[in-house]
């Protein structure tokens, strides 16, 4: 019984999570799209995909698909790719405060 109760919780929070990351796709998708066409918008594309799947991947633990450690393996891997794609962006030398 209580294995029951952990395993609803555990869905519970992955359809939260879930719906966490969806949410922030959907809020940053209309700003992808006015984004000039080029490197710029293909990164930031990259990066809402891979959160895309991420949230695929919390739907899937919830329906009992895979495992709480395939569930973190693929966690791990999402944070690797998001990390790549940071680094493929330009850095701008200069830094901004609220006084410039």
């Amino acid at each position: 019984m209580a294995r029951v109760i952990r395993q609803r919780r555990s869905a519970r929070r992955a359809l939260a999570s879930a719906r966490v990351l969806d949410q922030v796709v959907e809020n940053q998708l209309p700003l992808v799209a006015r984004l000039p066409e080029g490197r710029s918008r293909t990164r930031a594309a990259d990066f809402l995909a891979e959160l895309v799947l991420l949230s695929q991947a919390y739907r899937h633990h919830a329906e009992g698909w895979i495992s709480r450690r395939e569930l973190e393996r693929r966690g791990h891997s999402t944070m690797r790719k998001l990390s790549r794609i940071r680094e493929r962006s330009p850095q701008s030398s200069t830094q901004f405060t609220e006084q410039d």
